[in-house]
């Protein structure tokens, strides 16, 4: 946790234009492997296309759905809102970009106390102990949620490479899995995790905003 150390070798995940995600992985298959909600491995290989336009048949894998489609994969963010907020308490300090905030509540459903979806300001850092908020940020899978004690941030986690399909959500990336992007990640936010966007509805492409809540994005399959 808080480690700046990359290794030598990282998979990379690459959207392209109108495209899907080409996740390459040759690490596989000792590491960064795909999984799907439960748990369950779903075999990949060392090289897959990964849909991103939401209207796939054969989640997760692309099956050029998107060129029938129109999909695009513009980031079309205005990214106004891309900036960091700090909470400051008597003991840590929590940070938070709601610009790349995937919506997967496990905030404020995990630890409401300080996570206060219907109070201003929202996050309150004296409303648990500071082991309960680390570990409710630890959950947080897009990265938007840090944290820092006597004068250290602790943005990233130590963690294998590997790729979770959430259910009815985004793709939840973990273990320092490089995305290739023109449109840079946001600034102070973790390079170790992120939650990338497979409904097609996302205006801060690649990356999950939430939007396959609005669009009711679903995916039995995975």
């Amino acid at each position: 946790m808080g480690s700046e150390k990359e290794p030598k070798y990282r998979p990379s995940l690459t959207p392209l234009p109108g495209g899907p995600l080409i996740y390459e992985n040759d690490l596989y298959p000792e590491s960064g492997k795909i999984f799907n909600s439960r748990g369950a491995e779903i075999t990949c290989g060392r090289k897959v296309k990964l849909c991103r336009c939401g209207a796939s048949k054969n989640m997760p894998f692309c099956d050029k759905t998107h060129e029938k489609i129109g999909f695009t994969g513009e980031n079309v963010s205005d990214r106004r809102g891309d900036r960091r907020r700090n909470y400051i308490g008597k003991r840590i300090t929590i940070h938070d970009n709601r610009h790349i905030c995937a919506h997967a509540r496990f905030c404020v459903d995990g630890l409401p106390s300080v996570f206060r979806e219907e109070d201003k300001p929202w996050i309150d850092p004296e409303g648990a102990d500071i082991e309960q908020i680390i570990e409710t940020i630890e959950r947080c899978p897009s990265g938007a949620l840090s944290y820092t004690i006597d004068g250290v941030e602790h943005r990233d986690l130590e963690r294998e490479p590997r790729i979770t399909v959430s259910r009815n959500g985004p793709y939840c990336v973990e273990g320092n899995i490089e995305v290739v992007v023109q449109v840079p990640r946001a600034d102070q936010v973790s390079k170790e995790h992120c939650s990338l966007c497979r409904c097609g509805a996302s205006k801060n492409m690649p990356f999950c905003d939430g939007s396959h809540l609005d669009v009711g994005f679903e995916d039995d399959k995975n």
